[in-house]
């Protein structure tokens, strides 16, 4: 089962998004909070596989929460998807360099708000390639120059790098794992080394990394 918790101060949009979750039979919702300020507790005792976080709310808001979580060292550290009404590109790239796995609207389908839970909790992102590229060049206008990024993917195996330049491209591992002639599971294994190596905490900011470096 993955387990997911709830984060949005909207006692409606909670019920209603417990209610759908609990509707898929390999998801389950075990707890819910009213702000990012309960999220680390919550997840400490419930130890979820996924956190839906809303970004506006009164004392600690989404992105603020998730930068925490993703800052924790130790500890249980779930996916965060991030789900709100506000999709200004600000707040999509704020999210995701805070270490959010996605973002998706409020008016997202019920059917895709359970398949992106499903994404993430296997370590999936959560955007569509069309949307990953556009997020990564407006990360790349705005992030470190070239050199840095350089820098850090010389960090990298050559496999580590050519991995990470295909994610860079918006491909999933099965497309990923076709083109280099691998399974799907060394694809995987090879971006989780390669996030460890450069301290990041998903392959979206694995793939902001890879497209401010550029091709060599």
């Amino acid at each position: 089962m993955i387990k997911v918790l709830v984060v949005d101060d909207d006692p409606l949009v909670r019920g209603g998004l417990g209610l759908m979750l609990g509707g898929a039979v390999d998801v389950e919702v075990v707890g819910e909070a009213a702000d990012g300020a309960d999220v680390a507790g919550a997840v400490t005792r419930l130890r979820p596989d996924v956190v839906l976080m809303d970004v506006r709310m009164p004392v600690l808001d989404g992105i603020a929460a998730t930068a925490a979580l993703a800052g924790r060292t130790g500890e249980h550290a779930p996916a965060v998807v991030i789900l709100t009404t506000f999709d200004a590109d600000e707040t999509v790239l704020a999210a995701l360099r805070a270490g959010a796995a996605g973002f998706l609207l409020k008016h997202t389908p019920p059917e895709q708000i359970v398949e992106a839970v499903r994404r993430a909790a296997a370590g999936e992102p959560v955007l569509s390639p069309e949307v990953t590229r556009t997020v990564i060049a407006m990360a790349a206008r705005r992030g470190p120059d070239r050199g840095t990024a350089r820098n850090r993917m010389d960090l990298l195996t050559e496999r580590e790098r050519e991995v990470a330049h295909a994610v860079a491209e918006g491909l999933s591992n099965a497309e990923i794992a076709e083109r280099l002639h691998l399974s799907r599971s060394s694809i995987k294994a090879t971006v989780s080394s390669a996030l460890t190596r450069l301290d990041l905490t998903n392959r979206i900011q694995l793939a902001i990394v890879a497209h401010e470096a550029g091709r060599p």
